[in-house]
């Protein structure tokens, strides 16, 4: 029994040397070393050098998946809050840009409702709805896709993002209602009932790295596009769901 016990140890010390694995006890913590995150404002405090402002850890991938489905931004493009990744990635392939807001405190909306019961947004009304950053807000998230997925016109897409691992800024103007984390099985699960799961991408981004960079708030920059970019499927930052409903189009 000492034996293999021995024999167990062995190997266990060569893979760790073979992975550059610290031994038990020798983790150096460094900066991280702390029982308070370095900044609570997702990275957006910390620019460096010629920036005005840093970018959060997460928006790495919101940006890529919006960016490598920017073909289906088009024509009537409803979005979330504003219009910037509307106007970013659509181009002049939009027609035609709305903006949906929970509260009639913002100057930009076009349309005041809540997702999860908006009976005033009219059927088919959009060929393509971004939402990022926002089903995590909406308690009766189920409710909230079905009403997406009716609001879109046949063939029209939802390309939405959601927080995986994430701090809760139970402090800021989100922290009344921030209700969820997902993972990409209740994703798959939730858009795939309203959309059909053949007609649903769900994708998970991140790693533990790029985790405890956005835990503690750190920005983009200060991360190499390597330790971004590598992918891990048990530490969601991320994830993100391309949808398109059934009928005639794409």
């Amino acid at each position: 029994m000492r034996l293999r016990q021995r024999v167990f140890q062995s190997l266990a010390a060569w893979r760790r040397r073979l992975l550059g694995i610290p031994h038990p006890g020798s983790v150096n913590f460094g900066d991280l070393r702390r029982v308070h995150p370095i900044g609570r404002d997702f990275g957006i405090d910390r620019p460096l050098p010629g920036e005005l402002r840093g970018l959060p850890v997460d928006r790495h991938y919101i940006e890529g998946f919006l960016e490598r489905h920017g073909g289906d931004i088009r024509g009537r493009v409803l979005e979330i809050g504003d219009d910037g990744y509307t106007r970013r990635y659509g181009g002049d392939r939009v027609t035609h840009r709305d903006i949906l807001n929970i509260t009639a405190d913002n100057p930009q909306a076009t349309i005041v409702a809540d997702l999860a019961d908006a009976p005033q947004i009219g059927d088919a009304l959009f060929d393509c709805v971004i939402l990022t950053q926002t089903l995590h807000l909406i308690y009766d998230a189920p409710s909230a896709v079905r009403t997406l997925h009716r609001i879109l016109k046949p063939g029209g897409v939802l390309l939405m993002t959601v927080p995986g691992i994430s701090f809760v800024p139970t402090r800021s103007v989100w922290g009344h209602t921030w209700y969820w984390a997902f993972t990409a099985l209740a994703v798959r699960r939730m858009v795939g009932e309203a959309f059909g799961a053949e007609r649903t991408l769900v994708e998970s981004h991140g790693n533990v790295l790029a985790v405890v960079a956005f835990l503690h708030g750190l920005a983009v920059r200060e991360l190499t596009p390597h330790e971004l970019d590598a992918g891990d499927t048990d530490y969601p930052l991320i994830v993100a769901a391309r949808a398109r409903k059934a009928g005639a189009g794409r």
